[in-house]
């Protein structure tokens, strides 16, 4: 593992500015390693780790920073649920850990440092002192995920009957016999022009 001042300069070059949701995500990545076991997640621990994220904020960038959990991989899952929450899954044990970012953390960086006058710079500071029980709740889950879902399946593709595209990783909806992609199933987020 690196130092916490590296993973903040990677962190930094990794999103472009560092801030107080960039230290909360480093916090937060750190504490969910620490609470698997999970060492060397850049070497030899790093077919280990899945990562969901639940919201698409800097935090997301800090976490990837440690983990080594990319979308591209297959190790890092996106959830849109609008919370500043991540769980950290050891697939070898089968053991997760949620942790939730504390709405009290915001006062208490208040708190903890009423010399800093500029609010995002008061709350990085302190997420980067506060402990971590004051910074998240911690929740031990079981996830439902399927083989699918992680890194490394392989499975045939299938071919949407509407548009004609490939489907990969047991991504289609069948409806009334015939094989469909999500778009052409109505859960489209684009449409043509």
């Amino acid at each position: 593992m690196r130092t916490f001042d590296e993973y903040e300069r990677l962190a930094e070059q990794a999103h472009g500015h560092i801030c107080a949701g960039q230290i909360l995500g480093l916090r937060m990545a750190l504490c969910g390693l620490r609470l698997l076991g999970i060492e060397d997640p850049a070497g030899k621990d790093s077919k280990r780790l899945v990562t969901f994220v639940e919201i698409d904020r800097c935090m997301t960038d800090a976490i990837g920073v440690v983990t080594g959990c990319r979308l591209g991989k297959r190790a890092l899952k996106f959830r849109d649920f609008g919370k500043v929450a991540a769980t950290f899954c050891d697939v070898e044990s089968g053991r997760a850990v949620r942790l939730v970012a504390k709405e009290s953390a915001r006062q208490r960086a208040i708190e903890l440092c009423p010399e800093i006058a500029d609010k995002k710079q008061r709350q990085a500071r302190a997420y980067r002192d506060m402990p971590e029980e004051e910074l998240f709740e911690v929740q031990w889950v079981h996830l439902r995920v399927g083989r699918e879902d992680l890194p490394g399946y392989k499975a045939p593709r299938a071919t949407c009957a509407a548009c004609g595209e490939s489907i990969n990783f047991k991504r289609e909806v069948v409806r009334e016999g015939r094989v469909l992609c999500r778009s052409c199933a109505g859960e489209s987020y684009y449409e043509p022009l």
